[in-house]
């Protein structure tokens, strides 16, 4: 049997989600979200990660991305990001597109960022002529297939907290990184600092969906439209329930 390993992207479903697929096509049930299915869904991510948690499932990772970053930017914010990040190198601009905000890379060590190269960028502050530093976007799994410390997270999370910035964990590969740090999602999240995640399911043996998590309701009172206005609004949304559950 034939493998590629040079993106998960090229795996099939996992049998177990193909079959939670076919249960779920039985009958009917309540489009946009108010199906059962979604309901159980939206449970299964608030015992894992907060009962404050707002979640939002969308088609895919980049799709998760512009949702995160269009909740909490405005257009003359900046997005600090590592010069390896997907939302920097592979999503075709959809970010600048959608938010309007301005990518600032930041060199990497094996596609990690750390405070002392985000620090370049905490300048300009209240200065119209410069934009407004407010996001700093990581990914867990790295692009490179490396892993964030949760150290290494709060020493982030607490820089752009101290600066009034939020922080974006771009997670397409969180489960691996669960694994590979042996810690329970929420401990390097939103324990960790973390206020907007976009938690991967494509690259974890779904056919397709990823959600986005607010770990602060209040960020998140716009999400919804934002949401519509972004054609991530899925109608069967239970297709994509069942798969997370």
């Amino acid at each position: 049997m034939k493998r590629g390993f040079a993106s998960d992207n090229n795996s099939g479903i996992h049998p177990e989600i193909l079959n939670a697929l076919s249960a779920a096509n039985e009958g009917h049930a309540v489009g946009y979200g108010g199906d059962e299915l979604t309901q159980q869904a939206i449970s299964r991510f608030k015992q894992e990660f907060g009962e404050q948690t707002d979640i939002y499932f969308v088609f895919n990772g980049t799709g998760a991305n512009v949702l995160s970053l269009s909740t909490l930017t405005r257009s003359f914010h900046s997005v600090i990001c590592a010069d390896t990040a997907h939302i920097q190198t592979d999503e075709c601009g959809a970010p600048e597109k959608f938010t309007g905000s301005k990518l600032l890379p930041v060199a990497t060590v094996k596609g990690k960022i750390s405070p002392e190269g985000i620090s370049k960028y905490l300048h300009g502050f209240d200065f119209e002529h410069h934009s407004q530093p407010g996001i700093i976007s990581i990914s867990q799994v790295t692009e490179l297939g490396t892993i964030y410390t949760l150290e290494e997270i709060k020493a982030i999370t607490t820089l752009a907290h101290q600066y009034g910035l939020f922080v974006h964990m771009d997670g397409a590969r969180i489960a691996n990184a669960a694994v590979a740090l042996d810690l329970p999602f929420r401990a390097f999240t939103v324990d960790a600092g973390i206020d907007v995640l976009s938690f991967g399911g494509t690259k974890n043996g779904m056919m397709m969906g990823e959600a986005v998590l607010f770990f602060n309701p209040e960020l998140a009172k716009s999400t919804k439209y934002i949401r519509k206005q972004s054609m991530q609004l899925y109608s069967k949304m239970r297709f994509v329930s069942a798969q997370f559950l």
